[in-house]
């Protein structure tokens, strides 16, 4: 199979294998969209402090989160995720990215082309990103910070719902 590791097909079939690694990419994409959407609506609309203000609803909670405490998080998950993705371009290459073209799905695989790009572009963020985290307590990074921030977020929300979109194209296991 040259993709699938040889030892564990005496244990699982080879769909199955790739239904665990896809399952396992896009619960490592939920839990990064989670983070840096949490992120960015701490840094967008932060919470003001108020002397007995208590609780707040559902949206002042979802924003009032410390931003900085994501940051490491959202780098090992961007990480994680982009080589699950990887991983897995290996079986789109062949086996749905030529059907998507014999089609003529043009622009589906526009999207895709673009996803892939912005992936990468995000990885490439990533260390200015951690660095200006890890000095959250420097005034002077808090705008590039919450541009970044918001950047990586946008990606991330472009990237998943672009991953959903060509996998319904194709679809799962097709």
């Amino acid at each position: 199979m040259g993709l699938v590791p040889d030892f564990l097909l005496d244990y699982i079939t080879v769909n199955t294998y790739w239904t665990i690694l896809f399952t396992v990419h896009a619960l490592l994409a939920v839990a990064l969209l989670g983070a840096l959407t949490h992120q960015a609506m701490s840094v967008l609309a932060p919470v003001r402090q108020v002397a007995d203000a208590g609780p707040g609803g559902f949206v002042t909670r979802f924003r009032a989160v410390q931003g900085a405490g994501y940051a490491t998080a959202v780098c090992v998950l961007w990480i994680v995720t982009f080589i699950f993705g990887a991983w897995i371009y290996t079986k789109y290459r062949m086996y749905v990215r030529i059907p998507i073209e014999q089609q003529g799905y043009w622009k589906t695989q526009g999207f895709f082309e673009m996803k892939e790009h912005l992936a990468s572009i995000g990885l490439g963020l990533l260390p200015i990103y951690w660095y200006f985290w890890k000095n959250a307590r420097n005034q002077e990074y808090d705008s590039p910070r919450k541009c970044l921030t918001v950047l990586l977020a946008a990606m991330c929300w472009f990237i998943f719902l672009t991953g959903h979109i060509v996998n319904n194209v194709r679809g799962f296991g097709s």
